[in-house]
């Protein structure tokens, strides 16, 4: 059986969960949702069912898809140790932009090479309608 971590790797899966997070989902919506044909959908279903992440409740013809939250909790415990990476980095870059001058137009943000401005228009796109056309060179 795989791990959470191995079933997580898989984009579509972690769509899916992104998508049960919301409500229960039937295959059919799941397979709507995600643009797969349904013998796709349901092997990355039978993937998540194995590894614990989800869990099918049958409903007459229907079968419904819901979170497991509690290997969810687990892969969180587990990445809890590592937060202070990020969580550091974050608070520093918070302290950061708090010092920078508010508004676009600051005049040190201007004079700035390495701070974007405003684009400016390329040859013959607006900047001067006579000019339209007309290369620099033809200017001279």
């Amino acid at each position: 059986m795989a791990t959470p971590f191995e079933v997580l790797a898989e984009p579509t899966r972690r769509r899916i969960l992104d998508l049960l997070r919301e409500r229960p989902r039937s295959v059919g919506e799941l397979t709507e949702q995600l643009g797969l044909t349904q013998p796709g959908t349901s092997k990355h279903l039978r993937v998540l069912r194995e590894a614990g992440l989800v869990r099918v409740r049958p409903d007459a013809q229907r079968r419904w898809y819901e979170l497991c939250p509690e290997p969810l909790a687990e892969l969180d415990a587990w990445l809890a140790p590592y937060r202070w990476m990020w969580a550091g980095r974050l608070d520093a870059l918070e302290q950061h932009l708090n010092t920078m001058p508010s508004g676009s137009d600051s005049s040190a943000a201007r004079d700035d090479p390495s701070v974007p401005g405003p684009p400016r228009p390329a040859d013959g796109d607006g900047a001067d309608p006579g000019r339209r056309g007309r290369t620099r060179s033809e200017d001279r």
